[in-house]
């Protein structure tokens, strides 16, 4: 028998999500976004489109293409800092990195779908696309083992109250006013929940005893006092020669990032004595 297959995207979506940190762990209903798959235009493409008018929901069958290995034990964002088998999650990280996400239908344009609210980042490979049919797809009885016990935990208010520090808020709403870039909402609601270390929500203890949390290209670095956290400051992800090197493609928030260390210097980023910038990819 042959183990091996050969699968080629039908297409490739447009969200504006270049990090995972902006995608939640499920698409927000409510939100008024607006995400494109571009299909390609193989032959037969535009005809299989055909009698989509009239569904609100389709599936999209795609691809973790950021998934690097797989690991048959994984550490899920949510919940308490406790390993799981890989087949009871929904981890990028599986022996065939396929995910699938029902999403509204909002039109057809041509070779262009037109998707409400999703939790794919930019570029993702779509292999495939099915009706969402309610009556056979949707089964709200169903236990869902530890997921249960998780959403439970969720549904409670958050144990934390979170603050900005002055200079923490007037970060934040620099970077939403100059560069579009923000990120507030979803880190408070993490931060809410549980600071403590997690190595999937990237949380982890700074040697003077205060804590950081990755914010896809982002940081910010919080204080926790019994229940109260305190956001004390954000600073970039990316050193100073990564964002000059040119060869470095597709960092996303690059010039944001450059400018925000021109207005708050972080040394630690900075270029050092002996840095050298390389324009061409090292071999």
């Amino acid at each position: 028998m042959d183990t091996s297959l050969t699968i080629r995207p039908i297409g490739f979506l447009r969200s504006a999500k270049g990090v995972r940190f902006k995608t939640l762990h499920q698409p927000d209903e409510a939100a008024a976004e607006t995400n494109v798959l571009e299909l390609t235009p193989a032959p037969g493409i535009r005809e299989a489109l055909r009698d989509l008018d009239g569904m609100d929901r389709v599936w999209l069958l795609w691809w973790f293409h950021r998934a690097e290995s797989w690991r048959p034990l994984v550490l899920p964002p949510r919940g308490p800092s406790q390993r799981r088998g890989v087949f009871s999650t929904r981890s990028p990280h599986r022996p065939n990195p396929i995910g699938m996400t029902p999403t509204r239908l909002l039109g057809v344009e041509g070779l262009r779908l037109l998707l409400g609210p999703c939790d794919l980042l930019e570029g993702t490979p779509i292999l495939d696309i099915k009706p969402y049919v309610p009556a056979y797809d949707a089964f709200p009885e169903s236990a869902a083992g530890w997921i249960d016990t998780v959403e439970a935990l969720h549904a409670e208010p958050p144990a934390y109250a979170v603050s900005w520090s002055l200079q923490a808020r007037e970060q934040a709403e620099w970077l939403k006013a100059a560069w579009s870039v923000d990120f507030q909402q979803r880190l408070v609601e993490i931060l809410g929940r549980d600071p403590r270390p997690h190595r999937t929500r990237r949380i982890r203890r700074l040697p003077g005893g205060d804590f950081v949390i990755g914010c896809g290209t982002w940081r910010a670095e919080f204080q926790v006092h019994d229940l109260q956290i305190e956001i004390q400051a954000l600073k970039p992800s990316f050193p100073v020669r990564f964002l000059l090197e040119s060869w470095r493609e597709g960092i996303p928030d690059r010039d944001a990032q450059l400018a925000f260390m021109q207005r708050w210097p972080c040394p630690e980023l900075e270029l050092r004595d002996g840095d050298s910038l390389s324009h061409s990819r090292p071999l």
